[in-house]
């Protein structure tokens, strides 16, 4: 005997996010069929708002309330200094440091030939634009310990070397790991003693 169709229809759309499996999907869906339906409503209304509260940012491509984010606006901030990393969640657990001064670029993607990324599918050219346009003097590659990080990093050390110094965040971040679940302890002290890209 198989779940009512709504029942099953739900597992089913829970079960195609990050990290949820059937059974995972399951449980959401019996904990949402004991709420009341004001919770429920209230749930779906955040959902169905979700894109239309946020815009990307012309400049450094994080997600944001506005055209121009926060960061990108800030006129403390280091031009000259720019920190590449993969999306917004990474950028906002390195702001959280404390230890940054400078701008971000979000590339929102990392090469990955199994899922058919490669390097067109980055906006590199919009971040040679700014590059140029903010007479960077260093990039600071922040990208996760993983296959893919590793590649899109090989990558963008090999297009930007020439015209300025590329450093990487220290290895005190785990092999394979996603900067995202670091502390922020360990990912200031990655950013702190970071490493010239030879």
């Amino acid at each position: 005997m198989r779940y009512p169709k709504a029942i099953q229809n739900l597992i089913e759309k829970l079960s195609t996010l990050p990290s949820v499996g059937p059974k995972t999907a399951e449980r959401y869906v019996f904990y949402l069929l004991k709420q009341s339906s004001e919770k429920l409503q209230n749930l779906a209304k955040a959902i169905s708002e979700l894109k239309e509260g946020v815009t990307i940012c012309k400049n450094c491509l994080m997600i944001s309330e506005t055209e121009i984010c926060p960061i990108c606006q800030d006129h403390n901030r280091r031009t000259d200094l720019l920190c590449i990393v993969s999306n917004t969640q990474d950028l906002l657990n390195i702001e959280s440091t404390k230890q940054y001064e400078g701008k971000y670029f979000v590339l929102g993607n990392l090469i990955n030939t199994i899922e058919d990324i490669g390097p067109d599918s980055l906006p590199i050219d919009k971040l040679i634009k700014i590059i140029k346009e903010n007479k960077v003097q260093e990039v600071i590659i922040a990208l996760n310990f993983t296959i893919e990080g590793e590649t899109t990093t090989l990558y963008l050390n090999k297009i930007l070397k020439d015209h300025l110094k590329i450093t990487r965040l220290a290895k005190g971040l785990p092999a394979g790991s996603d900067l995202e679940y670091a502390d922020e302890l360990t990912l200031g002290s990655a950013l702190k003693y970071r490493n010239e890209i030879k």
